[in-house]
């Protein structure tokens, strides 16, 4: 069987925590920052985990991750 190909946009999205959770960048933070708060561009530049209802198709595109 050949070696799945890993879906590469998803890889640079995407990496695993050291306790095997799925970790993501929050969204909304590359224009129109002005109407946006300090606090709300402050909390959007953390990172977040993965929801248990995308974890599986995550899984499916990073067979390697």
């Amino acid at each position: 069987m050949p070696k799945m190909k890993t879906n590469r946009g998803a890889a640079k999205r995407f990496k695993m925590s050291s306790s095997g959770k799925v970790i993501r960048s929050k969204a909304f933070t590359s224009h129109i920052l002005t109407k946006k708060t300090t606090k709300r561009k402050r909390n959007l530049r953390k990172s977040a985990v993965v929801d248990s209802a995308n974890l599986k198709g995550i899984k499916r595109i990073l067979p390697y991750m």
